[in-house]
């Protein structure tokens, strides 16, 4: 995930006056000495061959980053004139409207944006529409064909990141997919989730963009989506892969074969995941007025709803899964009940009405119980 350093940075500046390289430094609050920037590539034409200063009106501590003292990479997108959706109310209201679920005000607003791929720390970037700014004349100009080339290096330099980001592992096209092998299942989960991980960064940095999909498309790697989009604006028909081809044809065949069996009993929700459910609600309802630091509330609430969720998927059904995958998904769940464990303990220590300590002390002995039973059923497949 990419370092966001904007709250607790107090003023900087951006030097791209030489063409070719963009260097500056940045004082982050706590910090006793300035981050220096050396980086390779150029600005967005806005800042091409400019020098920009900022300062922040209102640094915030707490940021608990590690950046390298001296930052070498190579630039991302650095640019003053990003437009992006920002509230238009004050940080405490926009907070108790989304807790509502009400509708936030929105404006559009020019962003500062400066990103880089620092060989030391990764993707590090600063977006805010709140900064002070003081921009000198240009010492070399920029014509919208060197922009649109940086801006292709950017993407580049993107998609390596992630590309790194991900781990992706080559297929062996020798071996057949495991069904029993636990480990297996569980470094194609941590794929997974480094996957989402990655998109939910390509969307938020391309969400207001018009040209999202393919940008998206480009920086994940997913040349063959990238290829029927070309095609399909060309008004070619798309030709369904191989692979995807035989998967829709198994599909069919598999629901033809299910459509006897009734439905609810297809979907017939496990005794673990139906009370993993009823602690996630419980929990919820138990903390959801809590006044105090809502981190331990959240983190426990959190941690039973993925399991919840996460059991769903696994065991919820009559159809047969493999038995690698749910013992991987258990030993997931059995990890987020720790954690709800030790928030509910905190919370238990700082509580001071009586009956709620009660009521959070019953909910933490069934949330053990249900450890119990999911490391009962791993001994169960694992021996089965």
């Amino acid at each position: 995930m990419a370092y966001r350093i904007d709250e607790w940075l107090v003023r900087g500046e951006i030097d791209n006056t030489e063409e070719g390289k963009t260097t500056g430094w940045l004082w982050l609050l706590g910090r006793s000495e300035p981050i220096t920037l050396d980086l390779i590539g150029d600005c967005w034409r806005d800042l091409a061959g400019s020098r920009l200063k900022f300062r922040n009106p209102d640094p915030r501590p707490g940021g608990s980053v590690e950046l390298a003292v001296r930052q070498t990479g190579l630039v991302g997108d650095m640019t003053a004139s990003r437009k992006v959706r920002v509230p238009c109310c004050p940080s405490d209201e926009f907070a108790a409207r989304c807790a509502a679920g009400d509708d936030v005000p929105l404006v559009w607003r020019n962003t500062l944006y400066l990103e880089w791929f620092s060989e030391a720390n990764g993707r590090v970037v600063i977006e805010t529409a709140d900064f002070e700014m003081e921009l000198t004349g240009p010492q070399w100009d920029m014509d919208a064909d060197a922009e649109n080339a940086q801006k292709l290096a950017n993407m580049q330099a993107m998609r390596d990141f992630l590309n790194g980001m991900i781990g992706r592992r080559e297929p062996s096209p020798d071996r057949e997919a495991p069904r029993d092998d636990e480990f297996e299942w569980e470094e194609r989960l941590k794929e997974s989730d480094r996957l989402t991980d990655a998109y939910q960064e390509v969307m938020e940095k391309y969400m207001d963009d018009p040209d999202a999909e393919q940008k998206e498309a480009f920086v994940m790697g997913w040349d063959g989506l990238l290829d029927a989009m070309a095609a399909e604006s060309e008004g070619k028909e798309v030709e369904m892969p191989e692979w995807k081809q035989e998967a829709c044809e198994a599909s069919e065949e598999a629901a033809k074969s299910e459509a006897w069996k009734d439905e609810d009993e297809l979907f017939k929700a496990h005794p673990l995941q139906e009370g993993a459910q009823e602690l996630a609600m419980r929990s919820f309802d138990l903390v959801r007025e809590d006044s105090r630091e809502p981190s331990d509330a959240s983190e426990m609430t959190g941690a039973l709803m993925k399991v919840a969720a996460k059991l769903a998927a696994a065991l919820n059904g009559t159809y047969e899964r493999e038995a690698g995958y749910v013992l991987a998904i258990l030993k997931r769940c059995l990890s987020w009940l720790n954690d709800a464990l030790a928030a509910c303990g905190r919370l238990i220590d700082s509580e001071s009405d009586n009956d709620k300590a009660r009521a959070l002390e019953a909910l933490r002995d069934e949330v053990f119980s249900l450890r119990q039973e999911m490391t009962d059923l791993r001994k169960e497949l694992k021996g089965s």
